[in-house]
């Protein structure tokens, strides 16, 4: 599968954002950039976790340090949800 990359130039233009804030994100390591003849840019499948980091940035006032917990916390919540799942599962074979 090739990745579908996009400008941060674009990206800041369709959202009307600043594009200091995907240099944030960079420094942050909340979203991998790629640099491509000078210029920055995001594989398109990592949209959804942009726009749910811009909805915490700018929608709920949330800082960068706390979104970086956020997402930490919540990965950490969907890992232990799976190992949940998968020990139901190992489980229900021996009921």
């Amino acid at each position: 599968m090739t990745k579908q990359l996009i400008s941060i130039h674009k990206l800041c233009e369709s959202y009307q954002i600043p594009d200091t804030f995907f240099e944030e994100l960079r420094q942050f390591d909340l979203i991998p950039l790629e640099l491509q003849s000078g210029e920055w840019m995001l594989d398109t499948s990592n949209l959804p976790q942009v726009e749910k980091i811009m909805r915490l940035h700018y929608d709920l006032n949330i800082n960068l340090e706390g979104i970086d917990v956020i997402i930490g916390l919540l990965d950490r919540i969907e890992s232990l949800e799976s190992e949940i799942a998968l020990l139901k599962k190992r489980l229900s074979l021996y009921e």
